[in-house]
C-alpha cells in the first residue's frame, strides 16, 4: 500500500513541477495546488498508515496495546490545507487583477510591462 502511495506522490510532484514550468500563470497556480496536495499526502504517508485505528488512547491504559494512528501528521495536514486555501484565494485574486491590467496570462508579457 505504501509503495502505491510513493508512486502517486512522485507522479503528483512531477505533474506539479511540469505545470509550474509552463508560461501561463493559471497553470502555475494549478501546479502549486497539486504540489501542496502532494506534500500533504507525503506527510500522511510518512506518519504511517494505520487503518481503522483512532488516534486516541483510553484513560485506563498506560501503554498502547494495539496500533494507533499518529495525530501529529493529521494536525499538520489540516493546518497545511487551511494555509494552502488562503494562498490559493490570494493567487486567484492576484491573477484576476493582473489579467485586468495586462490583458494576458503569459508570464513573459507580465515581465515586460512597467506600470
Amino acid at each position: 500500500m505504501e509503495n502505491l502511495f510513493a508512486f502517486v506522490i512522485g507522479g503528483l510532484y512531477a505533474t506539479a513541477l511540469f505545470m509550474m514550468l509552463r508560461r501561463s500563470i493559471v497553470k502555475l497556480v494549478i501546479g502549486l495546488m497539486i504540489l501542496s496536495n502532494a506534500a500533504n499526502l507525503l506527510i500522511l504517508t510518512a506518519g504511517g498508515l494505520v487503518r481503522g485505528a483512532p488516534p486516541l488512547i483510553p484513560e485506563h491504559l498506560e501503554r498502547v496495546a494495539a496500533a494507533i494512528a499518529d495525530p501529529l501528521p493529521q494536525a499538520l495536514i489540516l493546518t497545511a490545507i487551511v494555509i494552502s486555501f488562503g494562498v490559493l484565494a490570494f493567487a486567484v485574486v492576484l491573477i484576476h487583477r493582473a489579467y485586468e491590467v495586462i490583458g494576458a496570462d503569459d508570464l513573459n508579457e507580465m515581465k515586460s510591462t512597467d506600470l
